[in-house]
């Protein structure tokens, strides 16, 4: 007759078993694509990062100027949306490595 507690732990083993095999699969499947994509994809993140700040600061460098020729006043628009570009720009970029993240 098989002792109740030695079949729960042969069960609890072999599911540790099964889980440590998952986890090393997906550790060494990681390593092979980190490698083979690790250079471009590098490249392909600092343009979209870069892009991503760029766009919104340059969008409102141009309203500002545009602002400020129309209706001029004390306050420079040109370098308050400079600012607020910049800041929005980051966000995106912050957005897009948190989705980048969430990825892999």
């Amino acid at each position: 007759m098989v002792d109740p507690a030695q079949k729960k732990e042969d069960d609890v083993l072999k599911k540790f078993v099964v889980e440590v095999g998952k986890k090393e699969s997906r550790k060494i499947k990681g390593r092979k694509e980190s490698k083979s994509k690790s250079f471009w994809f590098g490249m392909g993140m600092s343009g979209i990062i870069g892009w991503s700040i760029t766009i919104p600061t340059l969008l409102g460098i141009a309203l500002g100027i545009w602002i400020d020729k129309k209706w001029p006043s004390p306050v420079s628009w040109t370098l308050t949306l400079l600012s607020v570009g910049i800041a929005i720009g980051c966000l995106n970029a912050w957005r897009w490595i948190k989705m980048s993240d969430k990825n892999d």
